[in-house]
């Protein structure tokens, strides 16, 4: 289960086969797509996530501005794609993968270990994610933002954490936002590793006094 959709225009369950000429189109789009995403991936290891515009990626691909919107819709539905596979790998390894990201250990022992998994994954495609939501509308309503709180909210009530896991989910959720962790290895220098230990205690204080 993925909320980021890794093949855009897919469709599961029956009907009809698709006629050979939708077909066709659905397949020529799907191969465009790739095409504009293998061009912003170009862009974005030549210079930064930030140098990646619509404008420039339209110019890269040799196609009209609009083009890009259509396939898009905006810079943030560019940064969400060029996201897809690595957000839903993330997403399977919290919800089917092996403990202690995944089901199967105590609750406190899988909050720890899904913050530090979100810590290293967010040191890898930050800067993707910092630019998804900087661009995004109503940020915290996109799925995978949902999903993500959801999943924090579930870990903290099978904890026996009370005193309203919602918004604790938010509040745990803010301290693992991408702009805050890449400013504080990039800026303050920071260890990866001081960021998980201090997610640990965060976490195991707010378990233990529940």
């Amino acid at each position: 289960m993925s909320l980021i959709p890794i093949r855009p225009g897919a469709q599961s369950g029956g009907g009809r086969p698709a006629a050979p000429a939708a077909e066709t189109g659905r397949r020529d789009a799907a191969r465009n797509r790739e095409l504009l995403l293998c061009a912003a991936r170009e862009i974005v290891g030549e210079s930064s996530v930030d140098a990646l515009t619509m404008d420039r990626l339209a110019q890269r691909a040799g196609v009209g501005k609009g083009t890009v919107f259509r396939r898009f819709g905006s810079r943030a539905g560019l940064m969400m794609a060029l996201l897809s596979d690595a957000e839903a790998e993330f997403q399977g390894r919290f919800m089917f993968g092996p403990p202690p990201v995944g089901p199967g250990a105590p609750p406190l022992e899988r909050l720890i270990a899904v913050g530090a998994a979100r810590i290293a994954w967010t040191l890898e495609f930050g800067e993707l994610a910092r630019a998804a939501d900087a661009s995004a509308y109503n940020r915290f309503d996109v799925p995978p933002a949902v999903l993500w709180h959801r999943h924090l909210e579930m870990l903290l009530r099978d904890a026996g954490v009370t005193a309203d896991p919602r918004l604790m989910a938010s509040a745990l959720g803010a301290a693992l936002e991408p702009e805050l962790l890449l400013h504080s290895v990039g800026v303050h220098g920071i260890a990866p590793e001081r960021l998980a230990e201090t997610w640990r205690e965060l976490v195991t204080r707010i378990v233990g006094g529940h």
